[in-house]
């Protein structure tokens, strides 16, 4: 890692498990005094999404979407479509950055080398590839604590185009998707072959100065 601080922010999302997985991780950052006083910058974000019902559908209050910081609970059915829009909002004195949602499927058994194939973030709509380009995706095959038991780890990285400007105020981001919708061209055998899996999403900042472009700039990112 190269020797500057950097500052960066994470919040994470789950959006299919029945038991959410959400919060925030302050920023890490340091300060220096010599004769002067320096104020610490930071970059801060939040994760959120539109409150649901138990079939998917906008909770609603006084005619307002209900945006809410922890994971809604689905039972998902083929050729079903669900609200789901994971939104990064960056928080009001955050410093130029770059930002980054990662979506990881996780299921509960090792796929097959055909299923594999299947380009699974198809099942999100309302995306722009303009706007969150789709960065890497990786495939992990691990075992379980049984030693024995495997299972599938898939993780798309969405990068937002650009970079956020410094904010004054908070600044919400456009939605990474805004539905999810198992394809009806899925058959019976394809979704006996992939079985039950979870949706997960994190958010990722990391300051843009310093950096000569996004590359190199996630390729800083503390692990």
């Amino acid at each position: 890692m190269k020797a500057r601080k950097i500052l960066v922010s994470l919040a994470a999302l789950a959006l299919v498990a029945a038991i959410s997985i959400g919060g925030t991780l302050a920023y890490l950052t340091s300060s220096k005094q010599v004769t002067n006083t320096f104020t610490v910058g930071n970059v801060s974000i939040k994760l959120t999404e539109t409150e649901v019902d138990a079939d998917g559908k906008k909770v609603q209050n006084d005619g307002q979407d209900v945006r809410r910081e922890q994971g809604n609970s689905y039972n998902l059915l083929p050729n079903h479509e669900y609200s789901k829009d994971p939104m990064v909002t960056v928080l009001a004195n955050s410093e130029e950055s770059y930002v980054r949602m990662k979506v990881t499927f996780t299921f509960n058994k090792k796929l097959s080398d055909e299923t594999l194939a299947m380009n699974l973030d198809n099942i999100f709509t309302g995306y722009d590839a303009k706007v969150w380009p789709r960065a890497n995706k990786e495939v992990q095959t691990l075992t379980k604590n049984d030693g024995t038991t495997q299972y599938t780890v898939i993780t798309y990285e969405y990068r937002y185009a650009g970079t956020v400007a410094k904010q004054t105020s908070d600044k919400d981001l456009e939605p990474l998707f805004t539905n999810v919708k198992i394809p009806n061209t899925w058959t019976n055998d394809d979704l006996a072959a992939i079985g039950a899996f979870n949706i997960d999403i994190v958010a990722e900042a990391i300051q843009a100065d310093g950096f000569k472009d996004a590359a190199d700039a996630w390729s800083n990112f503390p692990a």
